[in-house]
Parts: C-alpha cells; structure tokens; sequence
C-alpha cells in the first residue's frame, strides 16, 4: 500500500512524527455531529460464539481516537468513513480509545463527557449501519509502566465506560486493555478478573473481549486465566508474524531498517502461519472459548504483492480456523484505504473481502 502515492507516504510520515511530540493532558475533541438513533437490543444476540460469527470480517477505526489528540496521527474519524467500510462488506469495526488522556487525574477520575459524546457518535455511526463495533482502552502507557500506580483510575474510567453504554445493544462489545505487557504480564491475570466485576456490575451479559500478555501474543495464550464462570467472553489475540516481514522499516521499532527487504510467501512460511493458527484453535477449543484475531497487518514498507499474499493467507487462515478478525487498519501506514484519493487500494481489499 501507499506505495505509488508520494502525498500519502508524506503524511503517514507527517502523523509520526505528530505523534511524538508534546501533548496536553486533557486532549482536544473534535467537533462531534449530532448523535444517529442507537437500534433496539436483540434479546439472545450475545451468545459468544454466535456473536464472534457475526463479528466476521471487521477493521480498525485506528490512529484517530487512541491518539494523542484525534488528527495528531492523521486520521479524524469522518461519517463517510463507516460507510465506506460497511459498502466494502466488512461486519464490524474495531476503534481503539484512549480513555486514558480524558480522565481526570485525581479520584473520582471523571471521564470528559465531551469526549464520551464523541464516542458516542463514532459508535452509533457503526450499530445504525448494522456493524458490530468493539471499544477498548488503549494506549494506556502508564498503567503499563506504573500498574499500582494507575489500578484505580483504569477501574474507574472501565466502571464510567460500562455504565454509560450499559444500555446499548449487545452489538457494542467491551475490550478490557488493549496488548498488555511489560510491568502487565505478572499482573494481568488478577488486573483483568478486577476489571471484568467492575463491568459485570452494569453488564452482567455483554460480551468482554480479552487477549493474553506480551502484546496479545499467540505465544502468551497458554498464560491466559480466565474465570471459568464467565462465559461471556471473547478471547483476541494478535498477529504480526513473522514481525520482521510485517514491521520492516516501521519508525518506532528499534533496527526494524535491517529488516528492510524481507520478503514472505514460501511454503515454509505459510506452514508456520498455520502452525500458529493450529495452536490457537487447540487452546480455543479444550477452553470453549471463541477466538477474534483483534489485529494483523503489515506495514507499507513491506513488498506490496508479499504484504497482499500475507494479508489473504492470514486472513483466510483465521477464518478457515472459525475465527473473526479485524484488519489493522483502515486508512493509515497499515491502511487498505486512501484517503487522499478516496479509493480502496483494491489488491489489499481483495485480500481482505474476496470477490464472491
């Protein structure tokens, strides 16, 4: 992708930089349209299962409201994008948050409530057009660096987030933390079961999406404890392997330029590819748990026919596995859709919603 279109590979370029620089702590808001019509519940939608069928063939919304300030990274959420993804064909969108720059910094941890209005309008865009749409908090860097730090505060922005939406249809999922890792993987197994209460106290049956330690990693799976007594719960992992191929040259990865070059597509790596999705669907099924692949995706800088034949496989791979995913992700330096041009780059869009 953007690998013809010089403007775009500049802005990419723009938004990283933008994302390094000094932000306030209570981030701007952008203006926020008038709010559409949230559709009725459907009573016994939320099966997990059944809902991480529906979840299907989704995308990240990213680089927009997990952002420092939405538009810092390049991306502003825009009505016309949700519409775009849903004539595309995808099920359901994925848009990471961060809570975590709109909260006060002192208990109660108040939730800025014009930025809940603007959520609330990013949501609404997806359920009024018949799309699935999974929240998290994400980026929640000091928590990960100072979890006894910040346990009470990331419990309280989940108590307001849960409370709020407790009334929206079962269509809106819940994801607990986005990769944790770091200071997190000791932690998390008691972190989640906390976090997991304090949203069951509004939402005693919405479904939870939660993914192991060390960034989601398939790896980390077997680390997982989940309560058993809780199944309202979707697993997510992440996949980005072999991370050489799909981070060459990404600016925030250190020595990632030596990988620069690494080409994908041998029968040894589509066999190590399904090795990994093998694992996954074994641990999913002795733990009865259902399996949404949150992420994936290669960076622009890869070969654009490798990063094309890695999407499709990994892709196809997930659901051959009777997995969901979301692609990672719309419109940025991972992005299958251009904005500039207001085009679909189709060879990752083929790779990603086959022609039927």
């Amino acid at each position: 992708m953007k690998v013809i279109v010089p403007l775009v590979i500049l802005l990419s370029c723009a938004a990283l930089v933008a994302a390094c620089c000094s932000v306030p702590v209570r981030d701007s808001v952008s203006e926020t349209p008038a709010a559409t019509p949230v559709p009725t519940a459907i009573p016994g939608s939320n099966d997990p299962f059944a809902q991480n069928a529906r979840l299907g063939r989704g995308i990240n919304l990213a680089n927009a409201l997990e952002a420092p300030a939405e538009g810092v990274w390049g991306v502003t959420l825009e009505e016309e994008y949700f519409q775009i993804v849903k004539d595309a064909g995808f099920d359901a969108v994925r848009i990471p948050i961060r809570w975590s720059g709109y909260a006060d910094d002192t208990p109660p941890y108040t939730l800025d409530p014009t930025f809940f209005e603007r959520v609330d309008w990013a949501v609404e865009q997806a359920l009024s057009r018949d799309m699935l749409v999974v929240i998290n908090i994400h980026n929640y860097e000091k928590l990960v660096r100072e979890p006894a730090e910040h346990k009470d505060r990331f419990l309280a922005i989940w108590a307001q987030i849960a409370e709020h939406y407790q009334d929206y249809p079962d269509d809106l999922l819940f994801e607990i933390l986005n990769e944790p890792n770091g200071t997190l993987d000791d932690l998390w197994n008691d972190l989640l079961v906390e976090a997991l209460d304090v949203i069951r106290q509004t939402n005693p049956r919405r479904n939870v999406v939660i993914g192991p330690v060390e960034w989601n990693n398939v790896d980390a799976l077997p680390l997982l404890e989940l309560p058993e007594d809780d199944r309202h719960i979707i697993v997510t992992v992440h996949y980005y392997n072999p991370f050489p191929f799909t981070h060459q040259g990404a600016e925030w990865v250190s020595d990632s330029y030596e990988w620069m070059g690494t080409t994908w597509g041998s029968e040894a790596d589509k066999q190590a590819v399904v090795a990994d999705f093998d694992r996954v669907a074994a641990w999913a099924e002795a733990h009865d748990r259902p399996i949404y692949v949150g992420e994936f995706g290669a960076y622009r800088k890869a070969d654009q026919e490798d990063r094309v034949l890695w999407t499709d496989f990994v892709a196809r791979q997930a659901e051959a596995h009777g997995m969901s995913w979301a692609y990672w992700e719309f419109c940025s330096s991972f992005g299958a859709y251009d904005t500039m041009w207001g085009a679909w780059y189709e060879d990752l869009l083929g790779a990603l919603i086959p022609a039927e």
